[in-house]
């Protein structure tokens, strides 16, 4: 079995930047100031944490994210560095020329490209999990959550279909491995979708999500110490024991961390054909710290994936 996959602690970070300071986070309180970039504001402002430039702009921030672990993308660094899913520069690659549709409702696509520490844009990856990049966009609630896998062009720009269930704050997370590069990254921006938001209460703690008629079961603690969560998926009442190969895997697993939206991406114990295809999915995986975290469970059955969320509170006193 693998070594759990560990999303490193949060830090808080001031960045100072033309005397506009902003937090990108809160756990430990250690200050760490990148240095200066040109940067500007969105019309009408980001969510907490992963960015300092508007949805179509460029931002720049020297913190780096953390070393693969245990078969994760994004896992968080060690010691005072800032996880993953919380800075849109890291290791010298940006996401960078992100646009959005402007409204909710809207069909468009989202579109940006990754540069490298040359300034160009990145246009040779390696493959992670059958994808050259994932992205990930989860709303500042945590209650809308999308994974999807654009198309790049000649030039480096990826482009993906798009239009936004509802106006609100969301963040964007590209997923990927630059060829050259000596880990994975998980890039980030915080896009804020005018309009009358509504935020969403965080759904209760549950061992138990329904999604498309199936029900996926929870078995096992997300705790600090690590250890393995199971995820148990029926259809009307009986066990699925065919599911569909996806992306490599009979499942993938991410959760996000609540309030600072840090990210981790799991994968299961265990290679397609060599563990049973159903029930149970099994994951090797530790929580950084106390809190609460949203677990989305993306699984293919009949053809169709669906995805079963979950949230988990972390006590904190644990031992």
């Amino acid at each position: 079995m693998k070594p759990p996959a560990r999303l490193s602690l949060f830090v808080v970070a001031l960045a100072a930047l033309f005397g506009v300071a902003f937090a990108i986070g809160s756990a430990s309180g250690l200050d760490l100031t990148p240095a200066p970039t040109p940067t500007h504001e969105a019309e009408g402002g980001h969510g907490d944490g992963a960015t300092d430039d508007d949805a179509t702009g460029t931002g720049h921030d020297d913190a780096e994210t953390g070393h693969d672990d245990g078969g994760s993308h994004g896992n968080g660094s060690h010691g005072g560095e800032l996880p993953a899913g919380v800075v849109v520069s890291a290791d010298g690659y940006t996401l960078s020329d992100l646009a959005v549709p402007q409204a909710a409702g809207e069909r468009g696509a989202i579109t940006f490209r990754i540069l490298g520490p040359d300034g160009h844009a990145v246009t040779d990856y390696e493959t992670q999990h059958e994808k050259d990049l994932h992205l990930v966009v989860v709303s500042q609630d945590t209650t809308e959550f999308f994974h999807e896998h654009p198309v790049m062009a000649a030039d480096g720009t990826w482009s993906v279909d798009w239009t936004w269930p509802r106006a609100g704050s969301y963040r964007v997370y590209a997923d990927v491995l630059p060829a050259g590069a000596e880990q994975g990254l998980t890039l980030a921006q915080d896009v804020t979708v005018p309009g009358d938001v509504v935020v969403e209460a965080l759904p209760e703690e549950s061992r138990v999500a329904e999604v498309d008629g199936y029900t996926v079961s929870l078995a096992g603690d997300l705790t600090t110490s690590g250890g393995v969560v199971t995820l148990s998926v029926a259809h009307d009442g009986a066990d699925v024991t065919d599911l569909d190969p996806y992306l490599g895997a009979y499942g993938h697993l991410v959760a996000i961390r609540v309030g600072d939206l840090a990210y981790l991406h799991v994968h299961p114990e265990g290679e397609v054909g060599t563990v049973p295809a159903g029930p149970d999915i099994e994951f090797s995986v530790a929580a950084p710290s106390p809190g609460t975290y949203r677990l989305f469970l993306d699984f293919s059955h009949g053809g169709e994936v669906r995805t079963a969320a979950f949230t988990v509170v972390v006590g904190a006193h644990e031992h």
